[in-house]
């Protein structure tokens, strides 16, 4: 993350986001936010509940209306870019109860492409089965949604992600909720995704895993604290100042990583 922002520059940053700002009600829940994503990287957005983690990523998304600000996908506002991006939402957000496989949810990740309306054909089938291998689900592509564990739930949203083949990944805590297995396999395709180049942008809650996953850090609460590389940002005193009276439950894991030198004073 650096301050390059001159118009053929602008065009190569994955995401850049310059002074905004998001309120419900006239309160105010993101101010003043800017930083830039450089590509190829998977970057942690960490801080406390109520920070606007999520809402962040609703505002880059334009699922949330921005009070001020401009946010740029490749140098251009996120409309125009759309068939960039893919999207794995909270879990806990969805309806699990619609009547629907996991492979027609596979499947909505191919609308783009598809059209609304029009016959699934063959070939769009066969792209949603590789995804779902990928993430180890092809076993379960007739299986209702519904019926899937929390973990099996979250692979099927993730394989919907991969089949748009996008170049830019928002996932809303994607680690929340899943068993081991998963998280592993989850890990897998992050790194899988990063060596094709791919850009993956993570809200995430659990500190430590934070320099086990990321390249680099969004430290927020509701402005930014810090960006940059995690090896240079993700430090004792960030984390004080991200998370503030609000570390108690988290300050044992902070000394134990000062003493384990894993996090730097």
């Amino acid at each position: 993350m650096n301050g390059i922002h001159n118009v053929e520059d602008v065009n190569k940053i994955p995401v850049l986001v310059h002074d905004l700002t998001v309120a419900y009600h006239h309160k105010p829940v993101l101010w003043d936010v800017d930083f830039e994503v450089e590509e190829g990287q998977i970057v942690g957005i960490i801080g406390p509940n109520g920070a606007g983690k999520s809402t962040l990523i609703k505002a880059i998304l334009e699922l949330v209306s921005k009070t001020s600000g401009r946010v740029l996908i490749y140098g251009e506002p996120y409309r125009k870019q759309r068939s960039l991006v893919g999207y794995v939402p909270q879990r806990e957000s969805v309806d699990w109860d619609f009547p629907v496989n996991a492979l027609d949810v596979v499947l909505m990740g191919l609308y783009g492409k598809i059209g609304w309306c029009r016959p699934v054909t063959k070939n769009y089938k066969d792209l949603a089965m590789v995804a779902m291998e990928r993430v180890g689900m092809a076993d379960y592509a007739k299986r209702q949604i519904s019926q899937l564990s929390g973990g099996q739930q979250q692979r099927i949203f993730l394989a919907r992600a991969l089949v748009q083949d996008a170049k830019i990944y928002f996932m809303d805590e994607p680690f929340v909720g899943v068993d081991a297995a998963t998280e592993k396999a989850i890990v897998t395709i992050l790194h899988d995704l990063k060596s094709k180049g791919k850009t993956v942008l993570i809200v995430h809650h659990t500190l430590q895993t934070v320099k086990q996953y990321f390249d680099s850090l969004i430290m927020l609460n509701m402005r930014i604290v810090a960006t940059g590389l995690t090896s240079e940002v993700f430090t004792q005193k960030n984390l004080h100042k991200t998370y503030g009276g609000r570390l108690t439950l988290l300050e044992e894991a902070v000394q134990a990583y000062t003493r384990e030198g894993r996090i730097d004073e």
